[in-house]
């Protein structure tokens, strides 16, 4: 049966590819091998699967450089991009710490102009209580003067009674000039307390005319005054949410960071203490509520500027890097596994500086296992920096750094795979993402 198929299928493929015969001739013998058209087919099936897979094997390799190629060209384009954006966010922040120093100015100003609006507020006012004791003398003069004029004018009609009548019933001439001087004399006082009167209700109603001149500068004063309160009020939240959302972002309570700046600067007194413009035990105004308020505000915000300054918010290299693995879970570089990265890292060239991100105290400086050369640096409110596989350290224990200080070098020490700055901010000995601190700084500065 299988004799059979095998020969209707040479048949049917001889037309195709015919019987061959290959002669192997030695010196005694000629020996020859027959070829059948199955056979032949078979090879030619055989010779072509090869030519094919070795057809794609080769368009594979060449696939794969090409895409290798254009991948790298895709990760440079990518760094410059990255490079750029940075170097946006670096002229970003130059720009919000301008415009953050012209607002403190302006705040100053308005300071300023508020404590003076307040002098000259009290100035008028003592000037007004003046006026109305003035007026009050001048009224109480003129009432005086005013009964006196009656007093006179009531006594020379009982002269000019006595006179008259003594003249029907007397001759007496002494008596009678006694009564005409009288007379005169009350006739004189009388011309006097007039003209007083008339010179006091001038003074009067020029003290008058004053006192509502007064009142209107006072009325003026106080929309002024309003007028500023209301842009400073507006200004200082506008101002302070920036620093609140900087602070929140990087997993730190305001208020629990504000409590310990005010524990570390606990003195008093200055431009920001409270306002009282009174020595006695009376209510606040309205105007000295306000001007505590906004006193409050900017006090809150000058503790935001001294935690800012003390925190971490600061890149702990310059110039070209490029950032090479990130905080969180990720394949082990060594071929360990899945591990947790504590920080993160940024790749640059051997040697490139390293600075200090914050104001703080050297604590570790030295060999520590897998982190090869490693700095530690003690911040405020339990914060603490690591800078690992440093080349060279530039500090020792001990030495107390400020932000932008020169640290150490860029390197490759300890379990590193190439040249590059492992970074990490532990808060209370927890580790935190440090892109949290970059990122929100850039609210800010």
């Amino acid at each position: 049966m299988l004799t059979r198929i095998a020969y209707r299928i040479n048949a049917s493929l001889e037309r195709f590819l015919p019987e061959q015969r290959l002669f192997l001739k030695s010196d005694a013998t000629t020996r020859f091998i027959r070829l059948r058209p199955a056979t032949q087919a078979i090879a030619l099936f055989g010779g072509s699967l090869a030519l094919g897979w070795t057809i794609l094997a080769t368009a594979i390799i060449l696939m794969d450089s090409i895409s290798a190629g254009s991948g790298r060209d895709q990760v440079a384009r990518q760094q410059a991009l990255y490079e750029q954006r940075l170097n946006a966010l670096s002229e970003d922040r130059d720009e919000r710490a301008a415009e953050a120093a012209r607002a403190q100015e302006r705040f100053n100003l308005a300071l300023e102009q508020v404590s003076q609006m307040q002098e000259r507020l009290l100035a008028s006012e003592d000037r007004r209580r003046e006026l109305e004791t003035g007026i009050d003398v001048i009224q109480n003069t003129l009432r005086r003067s005013i009964k006196e004029r009656d007093t006179a004018r009531a006594a020379m009609e009982e002269a000019t009674v006595a006179l008259a009548g003594e003249g029907a019933t007397s001759t007496d001439a002494g008596r009678a000039q006694d009564a005409l001087a009288t007379v005169e004399i009350l006739s004189s006082a009388l011309s006097a307390t007039a003209q007083e009167r008339d010179v006091m209700e001038g003074a009067a109603a020029k003290a008058s005319e004053r006192a509502e001149t007064i009142l209107a500068e006072k009325r003026a004063l106080q929309a002024r005054n309003n007028e500023i309160f209301a842009k400073l009020e507006e200004a200082v939240p506008v101002s302070m949410e920036p620093l609140d959302k900087m602070f929140r972002e990087a997993g730190m309570s305001p208020d629990d960071l504000l409590n310990q700046v005010r524990r570390g600067y606990s003195g008093q007194g200055g431009p920001l203490s409270p306002l009282s413009l009174s020595t006695k035990s009376v209510e606040a105004s309205a105007d000295e509520r306000r001007a505590n308020a906004i006193l409050q505000g900017l006090d809150r915000m000058n503790l935001y500027r001294l935690a800012a300054f003390k925190a971490p918010f600061a890149m702990p290299v310059k110039g070209n890097f490029r950032w090479t693995s990130g905080f969180g879970y990720r394949r082990d570089p060594k071929g360990a596994g899945t591990r947790m990265h504590e920080g993160t890292d940024m790749a640059g060239a051997y040697g490139l500086p390293v600075y200090a991100t914050a104001d703080g105290v050297v604590v570790h400086a030295g060999w520590d296992s897998g982190y090869g050369r490693l700095i530690k640096i003690k911040h405020e409110f339990g914060i603490e920096t690591r800078y690992a596989h440093l080349s060279a350290i530039r500090v020792n224990v001990g030495d107390r750094v400020s932000r932008g200080d020169r640290i150490g070098d860029m390197g490759n020490s300890g379990r590193s795979t190439g040249t590059h700055l492992h970074y990490e901010i532990r808060i209370g000995g927890r580790a935190v993402n440090p892109m949290t601190f970059i990122k929100a700084a850039n609210h800010v500065f």
